[in-house]
């Protein structure tokens, strides 16, 4: 893997942010000592095409945000090229592609939606991360509902459903790498930023720097790895998190708010941190440190942003330094407003 260099940073191209603040983020991340390194295998390479699904399976769990409910997903052979989300509980509506150009909310969680004002599906980043994680180009997902499924492990649940039905590869549809013209930078705020570069040359591989920064016994977690199937379903059981007075607020005073009295969240399917310490099992330890916040964030969060990119496989450098749902999409959708992805040849 390759290590981007300050100096590197500094060069790139501003796309958003103040630069004397992009200055001082810059240090504040190299300052952050790097805890996890995955690189892939040195037999391994990225796919040169499209692969679906070896037959359709499905998986169920309690509903996200209705926690007396299930929910399930069912996943099929997708005949179009893509990923597509159909809403089975609305005859009239069309699936929605899986496109930054169909975001239609990244508050709490990333929501596609096409068409109707009810054609939607929430927390749709720990599905859709699956695309360019495990490098499932075509795929159908049907769910009866707008709400998602929890796991106690993350997704991994669901790629272990993908690992038993396998992938097929479409010898009649070569995959399309996508990179960056120049390297970019998207400043966030509280210093927060995107990096991307282009790889070097005759590399499709899509390698993630991230690194979080957090007030409570999270802390500071840096890891570096290469996404594919083996570091993506590591990382892909580590739960989401919050914190012990959110947790404590959304079990008490929540219960008083329509949005959040029924979350499906449980000591089980979330990490909680205090200020000094977890509240629940801290899990993916690494050197006596857990670092599942980290892995969260680049897995299940990041690289569902950069599944957005429609059409085809990314192939970059990423560095991600306290960032989050809303400033990953912004990402994505500055490059292509700013016409920055090319092909590789």
């Amino acid at each position: 893997m390759r290590l981007i260099t300050t100096a590197e940073l500094g060069n790139a191209r501003l796309l958003g942010g103040d630069r004397d603040l992009w200055k001082r983020s810059i240090e504040a991340w190299t300052a952050v000592e790097i805890d996890e390194t995955r690189e892939a295998p040195v037999d391994w390479s990225p796919a040169t095409h499209r692969t679906t699904l070896g037959a359709p399976f499905y998986v169920t769990g309690p509903s996200t945000y209705s926690r007396k409910e299930r929910s399930t997903l069912h996943f099929e052979p997708a005949k179009q090229e893509g990923w597509w989300i159909d809403r089975t509980d609305l005859e009239e509506q069309l699936p929605i592609r899986v496109s930054v150009r169909n975001v239609w909310d990244t508050k709490r969680s990333i929501v596609l939606r096409s068409g109707s004002a009810h054609n939607y599906l929430r927390m749709i980043e720990h599905i859709i991360a699956l695309r360019l994680g495990i490098g499932l180009d075509d795929a159908m997902v049907r769910v009866h509902g707008g709400d998602p499924p929890l796991f106690n492990a993350g997704s991994a649940p669901i790629i272990d459903a993908i690992r038993q039905v396998g992938l097929v590869t479409n010898p009649d549809r070569p995959l399309t790498y996508w990179t960056v013209k120049e390297p970019v930078t998207l400043m966030g705020p509280s210093g927060s930023f995107l990096h991307v570069s282009p790889p070097e040359e005759g590399n499709r591989k899509l390698s993630i720097d991230c690194a979080i920064d957090f007030d409570t016994v999270i802390g500071q977690q840096r890891i570096r790895f290469d996404v594919w199937d083996g570091a993506f379903h590591h990382g892909a059981h580590a739960r989401t998190n919050c914190k012990r007075f959110e947790w404590w607020f959304v079990r008490s005073a929540g219960k008083l708010f329509a949005d959040i009295r029924n979350l499906g969240y449980t000591g089980e399917n979330i990490l909680i941190a205090g200020r000094n310490s977890y509240a629940n099992e801290a899990k993916l330890m690494h050197n006596d440190k857990s670092l599942e916040a980290v892995w969260h964030r680049a897995t299940l969060d990041l690289v569902a942003a950069l599944s957005l990119v429609e059409k085809g496989r990314l192939a970059a450098d990423i560095v991600s330094y306290k960032a989050g749902h809303a400033l990953d999409v912004r990402l994505i959708t500055h490059l292509y407003k700013h016409d920055l992805l090319t092909p590789l040849p």
